[in-house]
């Protein structure tokens, strides 16, 4: 598992074997998400037992911070982008 970053409670990361599209998890202390990064925006595509605030909180975090988790997927997993 390869950490993002940390804030506000939300640990943002990928697993060591994922697969495309790239896409990002994000774990708080009550559930998990999973957003999708497309160029030109983010997207949910699962959620379980996340309130809806740290969803969107989760959702603007990585929008704000999407080029370091473009670059840590691709330091990881190659440029195939």
């Amino acid at each position: 598992m390869s950490e993002i970053f940390r804030i506000f409670g939300m640990r943002f990361f990928f697993y060591s074997r994922e697969h495309e599209p790239m896409h990002v998890h994000v774990k708080n202390a009550n559930g998990k998400a999973k957003f999708i990064i497309h160029p030109d925006k983010i997207e949910l595509v699962e959620s379980k037992g996340m309130k809806p605030n740290d969803l969107k909180m989760a959702e603007a975090i990585l929008e704000e911070n999407k080029e370091v988790a473009i670059l840590e997927w691709n330091k990881h997993f190659g440029n195939k982008r």
